[in-house]
Protein backbone atom coordinates (compact mmCIF):
# COMPACT_ATOMS: atom_id res chain seq x y z
CA UNK A 1 0.00 0.00 0.00
CA UNK A 2 1.21 3.25 -1.04
CA UNK A 3 2.40 5.16 1.39
CA UNK A 4 1.00 8.86 2.22
CA UNK A 5 2.49 11.59 0.68
CA UNK A 6 4.45 14.05 3.18
CA UNK A 7 3.01 16.92 1.62
CA UNK A 8 -0.30 17.32 0.08
CA UNK A 9 -1.64 20.22 -1.63
CA UNK A 10 -5.55 20.86 -2.89
CA UNK A 11 -7.00 23.21 -5.01
CA UNK A 12 -4.94 26.00 -3.59
CA UNK A 13 -6.05 29.64 -4.38
CA UNK A 14 -4.72 33.25 -3.00
CA UNK A 15 -5.91 37.00 -3.83
CA UNK A 16 -3.85 40.04 -3.80
CA UNK A 17 -7.00 42.43 -4.17
CA UNK A 18 -8.03 41.26 -7.81
CA UNK A 19 -4.98 40.10 -9.01
CA UNK A 20 -5.22 36.13 -9.02
CA UNK A 21 -1.19 34.91 -7.57
CA UNK A 22 -2.57 31.52 -7.64
CA UNK A 23 -5.53 29.21 -9.04
CA UNK A 24 -6.27 25.93 -7.85
CA UNK A 25 -3.13 24.66 -7.36
CA UNK A 26 -2.57 20.94 -6.35
CA UNK A 27 0.29 18.38 -6.00
CA UNK A 28 1.63 16.00 -3.85
CA UNK A 29 5.05 15.21 -2.09
CA UNK A 30 6.09 12.15 -0.86
CA UNK A 31 9.11 11.67 1.56
CA UNK A 32 12.43 11.49 -0.17
CA UNK A 33 11.66 12.87 -3.45
CA UNK A 34 12.49 16.70 -5.04
CA UNK A 35 9.28 18.66 -6.79
CA UNK A 36 9.89 21.79 -8.61
CA UNK A 37 7.57 24.86 -9.29
CA UNK A 38 8.74 26.54 -12.03
CA UNK A 39 8.04 29.55 -14.00
CA UNK A 40 8.49 32.89 -14.77
CA UNK A 41 8.69 36.18 -12.38
CA UNK A 42 5.04 36.90 -11.16
CA UNK A 43 3.92 33.09 -12.38
CA UNK A 44 3.03 33.03 -8.96
CA UNK A 45 5.86 30.27 -7.38
CA UNK A 46 7.33 32.02 -4.59
CA UNK A 47 3.39 32.54 -3.12
CA UNK A 48 2.88 28.78 -3.24
CA UNK A 49 6.14 28.55 -0.83
CA UNK A 50 4.76 31.34 1.13
CA UNK A 51 1.43 29.83 1.77
CA UNK A 52 2.95 26.37 2.40
CA UNK A 53 5.31 27.77 4.98
CA UNK A 54 2.75 29.77 6.71
CA UNK A 55 3.93 33.54 6.03
CA UNK A 56 0.72 33.57 3.67
CA UNK A 57 -2.97 32.57 4.29
CA UNK A 58 -4.69 30.56 0.99
CA UNK A 59 -8.08 31.72 0.35
CA UNK A 60 -9.20 28.56 -0.41
CA UNK A 61 -7.64 25.18 -0.55
CA UNK A 62 -6.17 23.21 2.04
CA UNK A 63 -2.09 22.34 2.90
CA UNK A 64 -1.81 18.78 4.51
CA UNK A 65 1.90 18.24 6.16
CA UNK A 66 2.73 15.34 7.73
CA UNK A 67 -0.75 14.58 8.43
CA UNK A 68 -1.49 17.71 9.40
CA UNK A 69 -3.64 20.40 7.83
CA UNK A 70 -2.32 23.43 7.81
CA UNK A 71 -4.03 25.51 5.43
CA UNK A 72 -5.10 28.25 8.55
CA UNK A 73 -2.27 30.00 10.73
CA UNK A 74 -0.68 28.12 13.89
CA UNK A 75 -2.89 28.65 17.10
CA UNK A 76 -0.09 29.36 19.36
CA UNK A 77 3.57 29.17 19.99
CA UNK A 78 3.41 25.26 20.37
CA UNK A 79 1.89 25.07 17.07
CA UNK A 80 4.59 27.05 15.28
CA UNK A 81 7.10 25.56 16.83
CA UNK A 82 5.92 22.24 15.23
CA UNK A 83 4.90 23.66 12.05
CA UNK A 84 8.79 24.77 11.69
CA UNK A 85 9.89 20.96 12.82
CA UNK A 86 7.76 20.00 9.87
CA UNK A 87 9.04 22.19 7.12
CA UNK A 88 11.39 25.29 6.49
CA UNK A 89 12.29 27.54 3.76
CA UNK A 90 15.65 28.42 2.80
CA UNK A 91 15.24 31.75 0.59
CA UNK A 92 16.94 33.27 -1.84
CA UNK A 93 19.13 36.05 -0.01
CA UNK A 94 20.73 34.73 2.86
CA UNK A 95 22.36 37.27 4.32
CA UNK A 96 18.88 39.04 4.79
CA UNK A 97 17.66 36.14 6.80
CA UNK A 98 20.88 35.98 9.04
CA UNK A 99 21.41 38.54 12.08
CA UNK A 100 24.93 39.66 11.12
CA UNK A 101 26.12 40.63 14.72
CA UNK A 102 25.96 37.02 15.45
CA UNK A 103 28.46 33.68 14.15
CA UNK A 104 27.16 31.19 12.36
CA UNK A 105 27.37 28.69 15.28
CA UNK A 106 25.14 30.84 17.18
CA UNK A 107 22.89 31.17 14.47
CA UNK A 108 22.30 27.63 14.42
CA UNK A 109 22.33 26.77 18.37
CA UNK A 110 19.89 29.63 18.67
CA UNK A 111 17.33 27.00 15.90
CA UNK A 112 18.12 24.27 18.22
CA UNK A 113 17.61 26.02 21.82
CA UNK A 114 14.54 27.06 20.23
CA UNK A 115 13.13 23.53 18.32
CA UNK A 116 15.22 20.71 20.83
CA UNK A 117 15.79 20.30 24.92
CA UNK A 118 19.25 19.62 24.25
CA UNK A 119 21.99 20.38 26.57
CA UNK A 120 24.81 22.83 25.41
CA UNK A 121 27.27 19.70 24.68
CA UNK A 122 24.85 18.31 22.74
CA UNK A 123 24.33 21.27 21.03
CA UNK A 124 27.63 21.89 19.60
CA UNK A 125 28.01 18.30 18.53
CA UNK A 126 24.64 19.08 16.51
CA UNK A 127 26.29 22.30 15.39
CA UNK A 128 29.24 20.78 14.55
CA UNK A 129 27.82 17.98 12.23
CA UNK A 130 25.22 20.20 10.48
CA UNK A 131 28.59 22.40 9.35
CA UNK A 132 30.64 19.45 8.47
CA UNK A 133 26.76 18.28 6.34
CA UNK A 134 27.08 21.42 4.80
CA UNK A 135 30.73 21.82 3.61
CA UNK A 136 31.57 25.08 6.22
CA UNK A 137 34.75 24.43 8.38
CA UNK A 138 35.57 25.39 12.35
CA UNK A 139 36.54 28.82 11.34
CA UNK A 140 33.50 29.46 8.52
CA UNK A 141 31.11 28.00 11.18
CA UNK A 142 32.35 30.97 13.56
CA UNK A 143 32.32 33.26 11.38
CA UNK A 144 30.30 36.27 11.24
CA UNK A 145 27.68 36.28 8.17
CA UNK A 146 29.60 39.22 6.51
CA UNK A 147 33.02 37.25 6.64
CA UNK A 148 31.51 34.54 4.86
CA UNK A 149 30.87 34.26 0.61
CA UNK A 150 27.32 34.05 -0.90
CA UNK A 151 28.02 30.11 -1.13
CA UNK A 152 28.98 29.69 2.50
CA UNK A 153 26.23 32.39 3.51
CA UNK A 154 24.16 29.75 1.66
CA UNK A 155 25.17 26.74 3.28
CA UNK A 156 24.93 28.39 6.71
CA UNK A 157 21.24 28.84 6.03
CA UNK A 158 20.63 25.34 4.96
CA UNK A 159 22.39 24.53 8.16
CA UNK A 160 20.02 26.91 10.10
CA UNK A 161 17.19 25.06 8.42
CA UNK A 162 18.36 21.68 8.77
CA UNK A 163 18.77 22.31 12.92
CA UNK A 164 14.72 21.67 13.11
CA UNK A 165 15.27 18.73 11.44
CA UNK A 166 12.65 19.08 8.90
CA UNK A 167 10.39 16.66 6.60
CA UNK A 168 10.29 19.21 4.05
CA UNK A 169 12.91 22.38 2.62
CA UNK A 170 11.95 24.66 0.61
CA UNK A 171 14.57 26.44 -1.74
CA UNK A 172 13.11 29.64 -3.14
CA UNK A 173 15.39 30.54 -5.76
CA UNK A 174 18.17 29.34 -3.05
CA UNK A 175 21.28 28.98 -5.66
CA UNK A 176 20.09 31.65 -8.08
CA UNK A 177 22.22 34.61 -6.56
CA UNK A 178 25.14 32.08 -6.92
CA UNK A 179 27.99 31.93 -9.36
CA UNK A 180 27.66 27.97 -11.61
CA UNK A 181 30.60 26.38 -9.78
CA UNK A 182 29.22 27.03 -5.89
CA UNK A 183 26.23 26.63 -7.45
CA UNK A 184 26.64 23.43 -7.98
CA UNK A 185 28.65 22.69 -5.28
CA UNK A 186 25.22 23.64 -2.98
CA UNK A 187 23.30 21.30 -4.93
CA UNK A 188 25.72 18.29 -4.49
CA UNK A 189 25.20 19.36 -0.74
CA UNK A 190 21.75 19.19 -0.98
CA UNK A 191 21.40 15.86 -3.14
CA UNK A 192 23.77 14.38 -0.49
CA UNK A 193 21.75 15.70 2.91
CA UNK A 194 18.48 14.08 0.87
CA UNK A 195 20.41 10.70 0.44
CA UNK A 196 21.16 11.02 3.86
CA UNK A 197 18.14 11.98 5.76
CA UNK A 198 15.10 11.03 3.58
CA UNK A 199 14.10 15.13 3.34
CA UNK A 200 11.74 16.05 0.50
CA UNK A 201 12.90 18.93 -0.99
CA UNK A 202 10.37 21.78 -2.95
CA UNK A 203 12.51 23.85 -5.34
CA UNK A 204 11.09 27.11 -6.65
CA UNK A 205 13.01 28.42 -9.58
CA UNK A 206 13.13 29.75 -12.85
CA UNK A 207 16.32 28.04 -13.76
CA UNK A 208 15.46 24.66 -15.77
CA UNK A 209 18.82 22.96 -15.58
CA UNK A 210 18.96 23.32 -11.39
CA UNK A 211 16.17 21.83 -11.89
CA UNK A 212 16.98 18.80 -13.39
CA UNK A 213 19.86 18.22 -11.53
CA UNK A 214 17.32 18.36 -8.30
CA UNK A 215 14.06 17.40 -8.71
CA UNK A 216 12.18 14.13 -9.94
CA UNK A 217 8.77 15.99 -10.60
CA UNK A 218 7.94 19.52 -11.69
CA UNK A 219 5.07 21.83 -11.68
CA UNK A 220 5.32 24.55 -14.46
CA UNK A 221 2.80 28.12 -13.74
CA UNK A 222 1.89 30.76 -15.74
CA UNK A 223 0.02 33.42 -14.41
CA UNK A 224 -0.99 31.75 -11.23
CA UNK A 225 -2.39 28.95 -12.86
CA UNK A 226 -0.37 24.96 -13.64
CA UNK A 227 -0.24 24.60 -17.23
CA UNK A 228 2.21 21.29 -17.01
CA UNK A 229 2.77 18.76 -14.52
CA UNK A 230 4.92 15.05 -14.62
CA UNK A 231 8.08 14.17 -14.02
CA UNK A 232 10.95 16.82 -14.44
CA UNK A 233 12.99 14.53 -16.95
CA UNK A 234 9.73 14.00 -19.44
CA UNK A 235 8.94 17.29 -18.67
CA UNK A 236 12.35 19.12 -19.90
CA UNK A 237 13.31 16.69 -22.92
CA UNK A 238 9.92 16.49 -24.33
CA UNK A 239 7.60 19.68 -22.98
CA UNK A 240 3.83 19.55 -24.19
CA UNK A 241 2.69 22.92 -23.51
CA UNK A 242 3.82 25.81 -25.45
CA UNK A 243 4.46 27.79 -22.25
CA UNK A 244 6.95 24.80 -21.07
CA UNK A 245 8.42 24.59 -24.55
CA UNK A 246 8.90 28.22 -24.68
CA UNK A 247 10.80 28.26 -21.00
CA UNK A 248 13.05 25.38 -22.48
CA UNK A 249 13.90 27.37 -25.66
CA UNK A 250 15.09 30.24 -23.83
CA UNK A 251 17.74 28.20 -21.78
CA UNK A 252 21.10 28.95 -23.92
CA UNK A 253 22.75 26.16 -25.60
CA UNK A 254 26.51 24.54 -26.04
CA UNK A 255 27.91 27.66 -28.14
CA UNK A 256 25.42 29.88 -27.37
CA UNK A 257 26.61 33.79 -28.39
CA UNK A 258 24.39 36.63 -27.34
CA UNK A 259 22.66 38.40 -30.02
CA UNK A 260 23.97 41.99 -28.83
CA UNK A 261 27.46 42.59 -27.46
CA UNK A 262 28.56 45.60 -25.54
CA UNK A 263 30.46 48.13 -27.90
CA UNK A 264 33.79 49.49 -26.08
CA UNK A 265 33.05 53.21 -24.83
CA UNK A 266 34.35 55.64 -27.47
CA UNK A 267 37.33 57.78 -25.99
CA UNK A 268 36.79 60.86 -24.86
CA UNK A 269 36.97 63.91 -27.21
CA UNK A 270 39.74 66.05 -26.46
Amino acid sequence: MPEDPILAVRGLRKQFGAHVAVDDLSFDLHRGRSLAVVGESGSGKTTVARMIVGLERPAAGTIVACGRDRSRPARGGAERKRRGREVQIVFQDPYASLDPRQSGAVLVDEVLRVHHDHDAATRRRITGELADLVGLDQRQINALPRDLSGGQRQRLAIARALATDPRVLILDESVAALDVSIQAQVLNVLADIRDERGISYILISHDLAVVRQLTDDAVVMRKGAVVEHGPTGRLLDDPQHPYTRMLRASVPGPGWKPARTLRPAAPPSS
